[in-house]
């Protein structure tokens, strides 16, 4: 064999070592040696209330403000689905309200025959307004008034119709037998209130729900908000502290006149347990350092505090979360 013929194969397992190498190297300068982009998940609700806006919002923020993040807002039937989202890791950033969190961190209700949800909270946003809607012609002014009437509970798997359940049941009346229920999501109910397909609605949200303001803001409709604070000493007395009294002010929408009392409940934003400490630090350190941005995309997110943030949640924090927590002094 010509001596030429033998170098040139001695020459090829070196030629199949460099040139992946040299590949690769291509594409690194051709992409600026960017770090691979980490593509994370963020549960949030329907396009009708807070959690989409806001959760669209903090996607952007992180995009902007964590190298090689690429975080987007998904629509979900949200709370229940959300933390089903976590558990099976489809999601990596979730809102969900705290009594649906208790449930899922104890695998218990819509959680339960599966394992507990392995959620770490991030901080406490803000607190949901149990508003249960109906149109002032209905003359319609108690939950117990809602007995033999088309209601709509909230889409199935919400933290809606969780609380819609437990309020008609502290009420006296059976979800099942006692009303025709139906299971819309906001908008969705928002809309068969005013084509007369519904005599009510449960919406658990903040402060304005875009589609209570557009339902309220439709011509020929005025709106009523039935009280449900009297039914607290009943919900706390089966689930603890995790309901409160809230107010929802006679400026929220038009024509509800007078400052109606209703259950609260925290809303919280948690991630899955095994999130990298380091990327929880940096989501919750975003979540404070641009929280002026995310207030201009909705209102709720002015009442994030590091006071509150620390407050009120039944799961357990993340250890990145606490670390920024530690540092800013709000927890020991």
């Amino acid at each position: 064999m010509p001596l030429r013929t033998v170098r040139a194969f001695s020459l090829l397992p070196l030629a199949f070592f460099l040139f992946p190498c040299a590949f690769s190297l291509f594409l690194a300068c051709r992409d600026g040696g960017a770090p691979k982009a980490r593509f994370i998940s963020i549960a949030t609700g329907g396009t009708g209330g807070v959690y989409y806006p806001y959760g669209g919002g903090l996607a952007k923020l992180l995009n902007e403000s964590i190298p090689g993040i690429r975080a987007t807002a998904e629509v979900t039937a949200a709370s229940v689905d959300n933390l089903k989202l976590i558990r099976d890791n489809k999601a990596d950033i979730a809102f969900t309200l705290a009594d649906t969190l208790a449930d899922a961190i104890a695998a218990r209700g819509p959680f339960a025959g599966g394992p507990p949800v392995p959620a770490a909270s991030l901080a406490v946003l803000y607190a949901n307004y149990t508003q249960i809607v109906s149109l002032r012609a209905s003359g319609l002014s108690s939950l117990g008034d809602l007995r033999g009437k088309v209601v709509s509970t909230g889409s199935p798997g919400s933290g809606t119709e969780i609380i819609a359940f437990r309020l008609l049941k502290a009420a006296g009346l059976d979800p099942d037998r006692d009303v025709q229920r139906q299971g819309l999501g906001v908008s969705e109910s928002a809309d068969a209130l005013k084509d007369g397909k519904i005599a009510a609605f449960f919406w658990s949200g903040g402060l304005p729900s875009a589609a209570m303001q557009d339902l309220s803001h439709s011509p020929g409709i005025g709106i009523t908000l039935l009280p449900s604070a009297g039914l607290l000493p009943s919900l706390q007395r089966d689930y603890g502290d995790l309901y409160f009294r809230l107010e929802i002010p006679a400026t929220a929408y038009p024509g509800v006149g007078s400052a109606v009392p209703v259950v609260g409940v925290a809303n919280i934003l948690v991630v899955n347990r095994a999130m990298p400490d380091d990327l929880a630090y940096d989501i919750t350190r975003v979540l404070f350092e641009k929280q002026s941005a995310l207030a201009a995309i909705h209102p709720e997110a002015r009442k994030l505090s590091l006071t509150s943030a620390v407050k009120g949640s039944p799961s357990e924090f993340h250890p990145g979360a606490l670390r920024y927590y530690r540092e800013r002094g709000a927890v020991q």
